[in-house]
Order: structure tokens, then sequence, then C-alpha cells
């Protein structure tokens, strides 16, 4: 029956990113249909970084008043709210209000920033949670968090989102003597094999699979089989010595030494520190730096390279996760040579972006796969690290995980807080026409 196990962990984790990952592979139909217009996505990342009040008051709790919170009672209100506001937004995404006198999309502002707080906050409740299962659910639970950003991807593909033709036409090149016309090409958007409001139906079904499959974890008596016993109380296997009987007392071994105070102290402060930077950096490359400029480095290519760079790499979350259930490298120096090869090829991506419309081998076969390739080596080799410092963290024990949810959304707060001026303040990149972009 923990196969039954594993299918709850993965529809659980679900949960934790599929709202806010399928409002932003929707924004293309959004657009066009509120008055922010392009803006909207500038203000979608403010709201996402404010709803980390959310997190930051469960971390407080912890910290402050041990025991206090009853986190089972916040996942449940968490993932109804979720479920909820996913509900609500099929009816009033388009809705606008005439606020300071103009038009404003409250409605869906006010329930993307509800949809923020309950991705946000799953940071720091999911994960430790999962410490009342035994070690190996908590793999499946990060195959279910990769599986949250690939679903609505595969979706919005099904749903033909941001597929662009590009068709003739005609432009007066002098229009006050009647002079000649000259053809050019224009970029024209499909229309979608269905409306938004069906997506985000789908995206309320999803959230409350996502409800149902906690709330049997938490009563189906199969998953209670899969309780850690005595021996995970801690998060850490206890050694052979502990299971003596009293009578062997003297001839016990003495208990591992205490490197820090830190979970079971197994990791002295510096190597925490260097853990926690690692975790950081990884999740803001990987949730904010590089997703804010994806179509800069991609779109220069071909729409059809940004479709395939998106579905792969959201492919290859789920992937890293998987292969870790049977490749696990605990080594931190190994994680930080992976984590140094992931940054290497995002510092690639970046420049992509940077130097768009015109990126490296733009005309080339080959500049579209290398981006492909990038993008797909980029998101495996960093997930694999978040999955292996979660595990890392979760042999440390329940608070551990606290900070781990922690660290993941301040990681993903620096890296906002650094691009949303460069992207949407500055206008620092540029992503040209798609249709008429010519390179030397």
């Amino acid at each position: 029956m923990s196969l039954l196990t594993h299918l709850l962990a993965c529809l659980f984790g679900m949960g934790s990113w599929i709202s806010i990952n399928g409002l932003w592979v929707e924004l293309p139909l959004i657009v066009p249909q509120v008055p922010e217009g392009w803006y909207l996505p500038s203000y979608l990342s403010v709201l996402i970084q404010m709803a980390n009040v959310g997190p930051l008051l469960v971390t407080l709790m912890h910290r402050f008043r041990p025991g206090a919170l009853n986190e089972t009672a916040v996942v449940y209100g968490i993932l109804v709210l979720g479920t909820a506001a996913s509900f609500l937004l099929a009816f009033f995404w388009k809705e606008s209000v005439v606020v300071a006198g103009a038009p404003r999309s409250v409605a869906l502002l006010v329930l993307t920033f509800f949809l923020s707080v309950v991705d946000c906050t799953s940071s720091v409740t999911f994960l430790p949670f999962m410490t009342r299962l035994q070690p190996h659910f908590l793999t499946t639970y990060f195959i279910g968090e990769g599986v949250s950003g690939l679903l609505p991807a595969l979706v919005a593909l099904i749903q033909g989102v941001g597929v662009v033709r590009c068709i003739n036409s005609t432009r007066l090149l002098n229009r006050t003597s009647g002079g000649a016309a000259a053809d050019e090409l224009q970029a024209q958007y499909q229309p979608a094999n269905f409306s938004p409001d069906v997506f985000f139906f789908f995206l309320s079904a999803m959230m409350l699979v996502s409800l149902l499959a906690f709330l049997l974890l938490n009563h189906h008596p199969s998953v209670a089989r899969e309780r850690p016993t005595s021996r995970y109380t801690t998060g850490v296997k206890a050694g052979k010595g502990a299971e003596q009987r009293p009578m062997m007392e003297p001839f016990r071994a003495p208990p591992p030494r205490r490197w820090s105070s830190f979970g079971t102290g197994a990791y002295s402060w510096r190597e925490v520190v260097c853990i926690c930077v690692l975790l950081a950096w990884v999740n803001a490359l990987t949730n904010t730096v590089l997703p804010s400029v994806q179509s800069y480095s991609c779109m220069p290519y071909g729409s059809k390279t940004y479709h395939l760079s998106a579905a792969l790499a959201a492919v290859s979350n789920p992937l890293a996760c998987f292969l870790a259930m049977f490749v696990s490298v605990r080594s931190l120096p190994v994680l930080g040579v992976l984590t140094l090869m992931g940054s290497s090829v995002g510092a690639y991506i970046m420049s992509a972006a940077v130097l768009s419309p015109c990126p490296p081998l733009v005309q080339e076969p080959s500049g579209a796969a290398l981006m492909v390739l990038s993008w797909t080596v980029f998101v495996l080799s960093l997930s694999y690290v978040k999955v292996m410092i979660g595990l890392i963290l979760r042999d440390e024990g329940h608070s551990a995980l606290v900070w781990c949810g922690a660290v993941v959304q301040l990681g993903s707060l620096l890296g906002a807080v650094t691009m949303f001026p460069l992207v949407s303040v500055f206008g620092y990149f540029s992503s040209g026409d798609t249709c008429n972009t010519e390179c030397p």
C-alpha cells in the first residue's frame, strides 16, 4: 500500500504552486482582455512577493511560539482558500472596477494575492508536514511539486496559449502623399482552443484533488502504517547502539558528536550556512531570476523554441526528483559543483536574454537547439540540488524543514527584487519583433 501513499504525497505536493504557475502560463490570453495590459506581470510579481507575509508569520510562530501553531489546520485552510480563489477567478478575472479614475482588475489582483499567500505559505507548511511520513516519501512530494509546473504548461500547450503566426501585411510608406506600400510580416496570435474560464476551473479542480490527497494522508489507515517508527523520530535513523537493552548500557557506543545546535547537530554551522546559501541561490535562479527573462532568451529563436523550452524545463523538474529516488548524492562539494554547472548554463541563458533580439546563433538551427538544451540542463541540475538539500534538511528534523521553506521564499524574494526593476522599470531587456527582427 506504500504505492497509495506515494501517489497521495505526489498529489499533495502538486497543490503547492500549481495555481500561480497556471496563472503565469495563462498570461498571453489574459493580458489582451484586462486594462493593465502587459503591465500585469509586474503587478503580479509585486503581489507574489507581498504574499511572503504568510511564510513570515508561520516562521515567526515556530521561532517564538513553538508548538502553538496547528500545522494541519493551516494546511487545510490554505488548500481550501486556494481551491476557492481559483474557482472565483473563472468568473471574475476579466471584471474591472474604476479606481482613481482608471479601470483596474481589482478582482483579479485580489484573488491573485490570495493564491500567492497559499503557494508561498506552502513552502513552510507542506514540507514540515512531510516529516510525519517516512523519509523516502519526501522525494515523491518533490515530484508532485515539479508536476505543479508541468501540468499547467501541458494544459496550456493543448489550449494553444501564445501560438503566433506571421502573416503578410501591407504598410504604407508615405501616407500624406500616397506613397508606395511595402510588404512586411505581422505577428498574429491564434485563438485558444478553450477560454481562460475553463483553465481556471481546471486549476480549481487540481487544488481540490490536492486537498482530498491531504485529507487521505491524515486519515487513511494504509497511510497510518507509513508513519515513522521510533527509529525515525528525530529524522535520523538511530544507530544500533541505541537499540541495546539497558543491561548493555556500559558497552553502548557513545553518542555521535554534535557539531552544532542545528537539527541533530550532524552539520557544523559553516556547513549549515553553506546549505542555506546554496538553497537560496538555487531557488532565486529557478523561481524568479531566469523565468523572468525566459521569453527574452527564447523568443528570438521562434515561438516553437520558446514553447519547447518551457515544456522540457517543466518536465525536467519532476524528472530530477524522480532521479533523486535512485541516485542520492548528499556530498556538499558535489552539490556545489552541480550548482556551479547549472549556474554557468544559467549565465548563458541570461546572456542570450541580454543580447535579445539578436542572441548568439539566432539565425541558425543549432542556436535554437542549444537554447532548448540549456533550459533543460539548467532546470534538471538545479532541481536535483534542491531535492537533495530538502532530503538533507528532512533528516535534521521538523524545524529544519521550516527553515528550509523560509530560505526558499527568501531566495525567491531576493531574485524577484533584483529582476523586477531591470525587466519592468528600466526596460533593460528587449524582445524585438517576433516576425521582423533582422540581425547582422
